[in-house]
């Protein structure tokens, strides 16, 4: 096979021994390299990672939800209790309730 052979292995365009090595311009070259590795990583599934990334974002979500949620029940729950506390120590005379 020569450099110009259609059947070539090397499909990156990048230069010579490529399909398309009569086209030398480095546009050219690097226009054909740019696509080579968007339809390799097409091809190898790779594309997954971005469904994976938006899993995380939802699980990281739910689980933010879940703790605010949680912090605004110990919130109240705290802020009950520092209120009878308050009151106890406001009436001093009438320590049975305290």
């Amino acid at each position: 096979m020569t450099n110009t052979d259609i059947g070539s292995d090397t499909a990156t365009g990048g230069g010579r021994g490529g399909r398309l090595a009569g086209f030398a311009h480095p546009v050219v070259g690097y226009l054909l390299a740019s696509l080579t590795v968007r339809y390799r990583r097409v091809r190898s599934g790779e594309l997954d990672r971005g469904a994976s990334a938006i899993e995380w974002v939802i699980i990281a979500a739910i689980v933010v939800g879940l703790v605010a949620g949680i912090g605004r029940i110990i919130m109240s729950a705290l802020q009950g209790r520092a209120s009878d506390v308050s009151d106890c120590i406001a009436g001093v005379q009438d320590t049975q309730n305290c």
